[in-house]
């Protein structure tokens, strides 16, 4: 969520933004920090503030609020979209082939993966739809426990990614099939450090592998995209290992479920549940 410029009231002393949904920002300037602070709107939502200049001198700051949009803002927001329009995998040109085939689950009746495609909402709402998938919780991935919350990990300065930990029977749908879904209807894994219309390595597309062996296809899967060029643009997705997983806000779970016609869900992330069942019929499935 973007602000106008900060404007200081004379008489309290205090900093106002205005986003475009409508709330106004207020911090006290003695508070100020230079790089990150915190600052709750008059309508209770927090967002954290940052300059774009890294000196902070004479830096227009942006505030992410977590609401993301309001149906105030949802002319204005639909206006900006463009092709931005929630398709995913923007950047594919090809259909994804196979991925590599997964160990057998055994007498393993759960996996975990960890996937970081943009905003946590839209990734969650698609595996929320996949057969074999027992549960998805939004929360992040990369950072330490003392910033693994939304305002600090939307300021962008703390190494998380905002992702979803998906626990699947392996029995039903391989770690394999659910990172071709992943590619090619959850994210754009040709954008960096952004999805859509949220910039910053927050929303970066990042693979946290819990083991050697999803380390292994994650790498090998990416490989085969690329020598398949599915894409027209380079891949850019991170694999990395998982170190933890942080349970986010209970705001942001069942976010799209719950929001159904929010004008975020309506226009970025409902298109990627109807792209899983258009492109992914048997996997599909409607939410419990």
């Amino acid at each position: 969520m973007h602000l106008h410029a900060d404007m200081t009231d004379p008489r309290t002393k205090r900093m106002h933004t205005r986003c475009r949904c409508g709330c106004i920002f207020e911090r006290t300037l003695a508070t100020a920090v230079d790089m990150v602070d915190v600052r709750t709107c008059t309508a209770g939502f927090v967002g954290t503030v940052r300059p774009h200049c890294p000196s902070g001198i004479n830096a227009m700051r942006t505030v992410l609020c977590n609401r993301k949009f309001s149906l105030l803002a949802s002319v204005f927001a639909l206006s900006l979209a463009g092709c931005n329009s929630g398709s995913a995998a923007a950047g594919a040109v090809a259909p994804l082939p196979d991925p590599p085939a997964s160990a057998p689950g055994g007498a393993t009746s759960e996996q975990v993966a960890v996937l970081a495609g943009g905003c946590f909402w839209g990734v969650e709402a698609v595996f929320e739809h996949v057969k074999g998938v027992k549960s998805v919780t939004s929360g992040y991935a990369g950072g330490s426990a003392l910033t693994a919350n939304y305002p600090l990990v939307s300021s962008g300065a703390t190494r998380h990614a905002e992702a979803v930990r998906i626990v699947f029977d392996p029995k039903v749908i391989g770690y394999g099939e659910l990172l071709r879904i992943f590619f090619a209807v959850a994210h754009d894994p040709t954008q960096l450090d952004r999805q859509g219309p949220d910039r910053g390595p927050q929303y970066r597309s990042a693979i946290f592998a819990t083991g050697p062996e999803q380390s292994d296809i994650a790498k090998a899967y990416i490989a085969e995209l690329g020598k398949a060029k599915s894409f027209d643009r380079p891949i850019v997705t991170v694999v990395q290992p998982l170190e933890k997983f942080f349970e986010g806000e209970d705001y942001h779970q069942d976010y799209a479920r719950l929001n159904p016609t929010q004008p975020y869900i309506v226009f970025h992330d409902a298109p990627k549940v109807v792209a899983l069942e258009s492109r992914f019929p048997t996997l599909y499935r409607d939410q419990k």
